[in-house]
């Protein structure tokens, strides 16, 4: 049966085009059933619309509390049914109901070789910390920052007149081949998670 993919995503939405791309190619055997964004501006939802992918606006601004804006995001994604939750470029921590019930079937993307710079400006951490070899992560989403189990992960070399945008661009080329790798594993039912592990069924 055809996987059902709700991507969330809260800026501009090139990893979300990748893997809008690889549907429209046929290399992933499922459908994207929504974006998910808190961001009513983000240019994400323009990339949703160009490809007929239901668009649903959870506005963190127009919420009390980060409860209240929790409470909604959990509704418009049970709302959406997905088998998978793609975490594209989204800008928030999750809290735990969330996690809880989406427990191995959420993957995240992260500008960085894991378990090494977790959170925010992790290129600028990897410019800082002087390291030779960068790169991005795709792992399943736990309830610790950025520390769930790897599903894959792609490195680029860190040159020695990089600054944070050119690193930065140079790993976002990785990320637009990474995730949809990783989302089309999931949708072959070839990942399985071992505890810290997740290993790979070479065949569907």
């Amino acid at each position: 049966m055809t996987k059902r993919i709700v991507v969330v995503a809260s800026g501009r939405g090139s990893n979300f085009q990748a893997i809008i791309g690889a549907l429209e190619r046929g290399s992933i055997p499922a459908e994207c059933v929504a974006l998910i964004t808190d961001n009513p501006k983000a240019y994400a939802i323009e990339r949703a619309q160009a490809a007929n992918i239901p668009v649903v606006v959870v506005d963190y601004a127009s919420f009390a509390t980060r409860e209240l804006y929790e409470q909604a995001l959990l509704s418009a994604l049970k709302n959406a049914r997905p088998d998978l939750v793609v975490l594209a470029g989204y800008m928030r921590i999750l809290g735990q109901a969330i996690v809880r019930e989406y427990a191995g079937k959420m993957i995240n993307i992260h500008p960085a070789l894991l378990p090494g710079f977790t959170g925010l400006h992790a290129q600028r951490q990897a410019l800082l910390h002087g390291v030779k070899i960068a790169g991005c992560t795709v792992h399943f989403v736990d309830d610790s920052l950025d520390g769930g189990p790897i599903i894959l992960q792609r490195s680029v070399r860190v040159m020695d007149d990089d600054d944070e945008d050119t690193l930065a661009n140079r790993i976002l080329i990785q990320e637009h081949i990474a995730l949809p790798e990783a989302v089309r594993l999931f949708c072959e039912d070839r990942l399985t998670i071992e505890g810290r592990k997740v290993r790979t069924r070479l065949t569907p």
